[in-house]
């Protein structure tokens, strides 16, 4: 029996999952009709881009 460590995949799945909301941020940024709305969809796509970014490093 080989002594060996089992790595986790975690982080790609947590930085996939936040970059696909991001994504979604993003849409909404550019098909909203407002300004507001606009402005809502960049927040959301920042701060989740900036969460897949911490996931990855957090999770390493």
């Amino acid at each position: 029996m080989s002594e060996g460590s089992i790595e986790s995949d975690k982080e790609v799945g947590v930085a996939l999952a936040l970059g696909a909301i991001a994504l979604v941020g993003a849409v909404v940024m550019a098909a909203y009709p407002g300004q507001l709305g606009k402005a809502w969809g960049f927040a959301g796509a920042f701060v989740f881009a900036t969460l897949a970014v911490g996931a990855v490093q957090l999770f390493d």
